[in-house]
Formats: C-alpha cells, structure tokens, sequence
C-alpha cells in the first residue's frame, strides 16, 4: 500500500509538473492570463512555466498573414465609380494590446477589425483623385497612402500592417455593358474613317494612273503618227525617184494594179467591150513600150 501510495503521488506531481510547462515556438507569440488578466509575455522560442489549474496559455501567430477584402465601389472625384478589392498583410506585434482589443476571438477578430479599417481608407484615399490615376504609376504611390493610414489605425491594434495592395479596380458590371458598347462605336467610327482615306487615296491612284495611261497613249499615237507620215513621205519620195526613172513602167504597174483590183474573183462582174477605155493603156505607144521593156 504504502508502495502504491508514493506511486500515486509522483504520478500526480509528475501531471502537475507537466501542466505548469508550456513550449514556445518560434513562430508564436504567447500570453500566459490568470483569470484573464495578462502574467507573462513570452515571444522567445523555449520552455515556459505557469500556474497549474489557474493560468492558460493563450498563442498567436507571429507570422506575417494575409488578409483579402471583399470588393467595395467607390466613387473617384471624376464621378466614375469604380469596383475594388485588396488584400493587406499583417502580423502581431503588441500580444499584450492585441488581446485587450480583439478579446478572446483573437485573429479572427482582428481580421474583421482590420477589414474595416480598410474598407474606409480606400475609398477616403481613391475617392480624392482621379481613375485614371488608378491604373497608371501614382498606383503604387495610392497603395502607399492606404497601407499608411491602415498602418496607424492597425496600431491600436497591437498589430502592424506591413503592406497593402489593390488586386482589382474595375468598372461596376452594369457600366461595362455601356462602356464596352462607347469603345466598340469609337473603334467603329475610326475603321470607317480609316476605309474612307483608303478609298480616297484609291481614288487619287486610280485617277493617276488612268491620268498616265491616257498621257502614255496619247503620246504613242502621236509618235505612231509621225512614224507613219515620215514613212509615208519616203513612200512617195520612192514612187516619185521610180516615176521620174522609169514613167511608162509605172504607169504600167498602176494600169495593172487598177486592172487587178477591178478583176477579182467576187460576187461582182464587169461586162465591157475590148475598145473600152479601160483598155486604152494596152493600146497606146506607152503600154507598148512597156510591153517591150517587160519583154526584155
């Protein structure tokens, strides 16, 4: 009995013993609260002690967390209304302060806390410029006010707000419709501009070059012309040397030529009598010289 006695009380010293240790890891910051009042503070990894049966330990995360909010509209000094969403990271910095201000629900209650707290810089921020602003390279200056302004009313918070960004800033859905359909005419009215200078620069083309064709014709035929005209003058100029040579040989060839072009093998017919004065040539001196000359 006496054996099982002292077995009993190290076993129940032992459970005592345990119950007043606690380990701190180095990725949490702990409170140790009697009767929710805060005792200790221990932020160092390693073994801590506590009252057994009376403090409780109360752990938070000393890591940097995120935070994303819900989509807010604002309203720019433009009067555009934008739809907007960001997310923050945070951590813990006063334990001590940051259970006085969030109680027993801890993170949970701080990231509602903090929510707020961003829901109401972001529209006190973008509401005082422009939405252009939004998406040019002030965005980062405005994403530098917000973190700021959740920064100092985080503090009283215990918690430090490390930094904050803008995921989205779009139009609202009911002004897309109506702003897509204002891009797309624009786009539209500028095709039609773009197809009308065509068309006018095709015009001026064409113009040219019918302009050109008409020139390069004209020219041609007028070289035709000349070409043909000299070609005509050297064409006498040959028949006059030939005439002037030779007259009753060319009479004879164009008595023969006319005979030829009256006799040919068409539907027509010439009825004549052979002391016709169609014949005369062949009966004259000169046709019969140029008999004999033909003969020789």
């Amino acid at each position: 009995m006496k054996t099982a006695s002292i077995f009993i009380a190290v076993a129940i010293l032992g459970a005592v013993a345990l119950s007043s240790m606690f380990i701190v890891d180095e990725r949490e910051k702990v409170l140790v609260l009697q009767f929710g009042q805060v005792k200790q503070v221990r932020d160092e990894p390693g073994i801590g002690f506590k009252v057994p049966f009376i403090q409780d330990v109360v752990r938070y995360d000393d890591r940097i967390l995120s935070l994303p909010t819900r989509p807010i509209e604002v309203t720019m000094s433009d009067d555009r209304r934008l739809v907007v969403d960001a997310f923050a990271r945070w951590r813990v910095t006063d334990p001590v302060r940051f259970r006085e201000a969030v109680g027993a629900n801890g993170i949970m209650q701080a990231m509602s806390r903090l929510e707020g707290i961003l829901n109401d810089a972001i529209p006190q921020v973008l509401g005082s410029v422009e939405s252009s602003r939004v998406g040019s390279e002030d965005r980062l200056s405005l994403m530098g006010l917000i973190r700021d302004i959740a920064r100092r009313e985080g503090s009283s918070l215990g918690i430090d707000v490390v930094d904050v960004r803008l995921t989205r800033t779009d139009l609202p859905e009911q002004n897309l419709e109506a702003t897509f359909a204002r891009m797309r005419a624009e786009r539209e009215r500028e095709a039609a501009d773009e197809i009308a200078r065509g068309g006018e620069a095709a015009s001026r083309v064409r113009a040219s070059a019918d302009r050109a064709v008409v020139e390069l014709t004209s020219g041609a035929r007028r070289q035709a012309e000349v070409v043909r005209g000299e070609a005509d003058a050297e064409r006498n100029r040959i028949y006059a040397e030939a005439f002037g040579k030779a007259p009753e040989f060319f009479a004879f060839t164009r008595s023969l030529t006319s005979y030829e072009r009256s006799l040919k093998a068409e539907n027509s017919s010439i009825v004549m009598t052979p002391d016709s004065e169609f014949f005369e040539y062949f009966r004259s001196d000169q046709g019969a010289k140029a008999k004999a000359v033909v003969g020789k």
